[in-house]
């Protein structure tokens, strides 16, 4: 029996127009495909009819891979596609896979020979970079940093450090409500010269790009709180 395909479906990074974001053949993609692994069923579902409405919910096997999710349950969420069918991973926001949990799956279907596919949609991570005028040669994505402040600091200095001595732009990430706090604490934590770029609200009408340095930062700071941000610092 011939194996199914593991695609990974990109999901908007927020309230947008999905012909602008989503390209038009994952629209129909998803109308093939019956099992899908995913973050949060309610807001799948409503992702799935908001790109096409033709698709038939009820004919769809939800798998949720989240932090609830039993560890020894995800191998499972696999058989599917063992038994020749395609399965779809979606994630809450971007592309699965990246700051994301999809990625165990795809660490198990590699192990099993089972083909995956990526296809294109919007990463925030990359649009970030993209737009930051930055190093895009070298850069890291180093996540959230500690929630502890004296330790968030101590991380802060050590990747402006390591940003000037590799020449590296380091990618960050934090949960909304503490955006501003972030901030903050990078003006703290850097050297005044040191960028700094805050990207909130990628492709939505809210959007906004700027790289400025700490200095400038300290004297004009955007109100992030609750919304969507990525953090890019280059020493």
């Amino acid at each position: 029996m011939k194996t199914g395909k593991i695609y990974l479906i990109p999901n908007l990074l927020g309230e947008s127009n999905p012909d602008e974001i989503i390209p038009p053949h994952i629209s129909k993609l998803v109308l093939e495909i019956k099992y899908l692994i995913v973050e949060n069923i309610r807001t799948t579902r409503r992702f799935l009819k908001t790109i096409n409405k033709d698709v038939i919910i009820d004919e769809i096997t939800f798998f949720e891979l989240n932090q609830h999710t039993n560890q020894n349950d995800i191998a499972s969420f696999l058989l599917p596609a063992i038994e020749g069918n395609n399965i779809g991973i979606i994630t809450e926001a971007g592309v699965p896979g990246v700051a994301d949990p999809g990625a165990i799956v795809v660490k198990l279907a590699h192990e099993r020979n089972i083909q995956v596919k990526p296809l294109v949609g919007p990463s925030s991570i990359l649009m970030a970079v993209m737009a930051a005028g930055l190093n895009g040669q070298n850069f890291a994505f180093n996540g959230y940093l500690p929630i502890t402040k004296s330790e968030r600091l101590h991380r802060i200095k050590s990747f402006e450090n390591r940003s000037k001595h590799e020449n590296q732009a380091q990618v960050f990430i934090e949960t909304p409500y503490r955006n501003n706090g972030l901030v903050d604490d990078f003006i703290a934590a850097c050297q005044p010269n040191t960028l700094l770029c805050i990207a909130v609200d990628i492709t939505l009408e809210t959007e906004f790009i700027h790289t400025r340095t700490m200095r400038e930062w300290k004297t004009n700071k955007p109100d992030l709180h609750k919304r969507p941000c990525i953090f890019i610092m280059q020493s």
